[in-house]
């Protein structure tokens, strides 16, 4: 699974919150903790191997969210009229954490089949048979998903 799609840990992992320069470091970090405890894993089906894989993640992000706080790092720029604007940092902060919590509110049912299309680009089609379930149920699914996050 690893091996066939390399870049899903990485666009999980921006999903998740992590900074897309950083994603390829916390994504390799995700792959050598799955590595790791492969040998734990007691079902080889593809779903309880893509949610063990989504914890690991989760919690790799959330590590580095622990050390991304307790370590502020600022670049410092030459141009110092371009410099960071902690008013609207702080609204996109909130915006996103408002996404995230929206988006883990939906059952998983909508919500699996919404991240597959918009976090990690597969069509209908590879996520219809990823999750074994018709084309017009996916599509219908993310509809739902979609109607569900606009009302809130």
């Amino acid at each position: 699974m690893l091996t066939d799609e390399p870049r899903r840990l990485r666009q999980r992992s921006i999903s998740l919150g992590v900074h897309p320069g950083e994603a390829d470091d916390v994504a390799q970090t995700i792959a050598l903790k799955a590595w790791r405890a492969v040998n734990g894993v007691r079902s080889t089906d593809y779903r309880p191997m893509c949610a063990w894989l989504d914890t690991i993640a989760k919690n790799a992000a959330a590590d580095y969210a622990r050390h991304r706080s307790r370590a502020r790092e600022v670049e410092l720029d030459d141009d110092l009229e371009a410099s960071l604007d902690v008013e609207s940092d702080t609204e996109i902060a909130e915006r996103f954490d408002k996404v995230v919590t929206a988006i883990s509110a939906l059952p998983e049912s909508l919500r699996i089949p919404l991240i597959l299309s918009a976090v990690d680009g597969l069509s209908t089609d590879e996520i219809a048979a990823e999750l074994g379930l018709t084309n017009a149920n996916v599509r219908q699914r993310i509809s739902r998903a979609r109607r569900a996050l606009a009302t809130l």
